[in-house]
């Protein structure tokens, strides 16, 4: 598991689409770090985050909303 310290302007799905190229693991990631969605939508410079192994259990599926 990787940890990141956030940056000025983070936010999760910014942070999944950097780390993982995938905003979909927002959900995991919040899952692996209690209370981080507690905190403001822009996160805190410096709140440290654990980024967990993108795993094909943990890809959250996304819906179509067009064909």
């Amino acid at each position: 598991m990787a940890r990141y310290r956030s940056v000025q302007g983070d936010t999760v799905d910014l942070i999944c689409w950097r780390f993982y190229n995938d905003v979909t693991m927002s959900q995991t990631v919040l899952q692996a770090n209690q209370g981080l969605a507690d905190l403001d939508f822009i996160l805190p410079i410096g709140t440290e985050i654990e980024l967990p192994e993108k795993t094909a259990s943990n890809i959250a599926e996304t819906t179509k909303l067009w064909d």
